[in-house]
Order: structure tokens, then sequence, then C-alpha cells
């Protein structure tokens, strides 16, 4: 989707045009449609990262400390899942837009 190289006016020009209202709309209904089916790569991919193992856990049990540990460890986890799912979310929307926007001006191609 992106053939680049773009130079850094060709880029800022495309991120600009990203903050347009509604820009993201096609996107963004896009990425909800298969929202599941990312949902179920993320979590694979966090998962076989190794981003939920022992760092994690330790800085959700020093967050969770005070308090009733099981219940706030439990929200504090799944606020964290949340927060990741929706980041993931919304950078696909802006990479397929920003790619969108991109293409709009392919450069030449050097043999």
């Amino acid at each position: 989707m992106l053939d680049g190289p773009y130079s850094d006016d060709e880029i800022d020009a495309a991120v600009q045009a990203l903050t347009e209202p509604e820009r993201l709309a096609g996107a963004r209904d896009a990425v909800a449609r298969v929202a599941p089916q990312l949902q179920r790569v993320l979590d694979e991919a966090l998962a076989g990262g190794g981003w939920f193992a022992e760092a994690h856990e330790a800085q959700v049990e020093r967050a969770v400390a005070p308090g009733d540990l099981q219940e706030r460890r439990r929200a504090v986890g799944n606020l964290v899942a949340e927060e990741t799912r929706l980041g993931m979310l919304v950078g696909v929307a802006v990479g397929i837009e920003l790619a969108r926007e991109l293409s709009k001006h392919p450069q030449p191609k050097e043999d």
C-alpha cells in the first residue's frame, strides 16, 4: 500500500490531512467490522510476545497493592487490555488512512 520513500513534507502533509473531521470515518468503520478478528490477533500477539508476562504482572501487582488485591488486580488488568485493544484499533484506522493519503502522491520508481 505504501511504495515510498516519501519526503518529510509529503508525510507531514498526509498526516495533516488525517486531522480533517470525519477523515478516519471509513477506516474506523472498516476496522469496527473486523474488530473481533483483530482482537483475537492482538490477544495472540500479546501472549506470544510475552507482553503480558512477568513484567506486566509485576506492574499490575504494584498498582493494586493497597486494598482488595484480587478485585483491583482484575480491574487494572482489564483496563490495560482494553486500552491496548483500543489503541490498536485506532492505530490501524490511522495507518489505513495514512497509506491512502500517501498513495495519492505516488513517487516515480527509480531504475
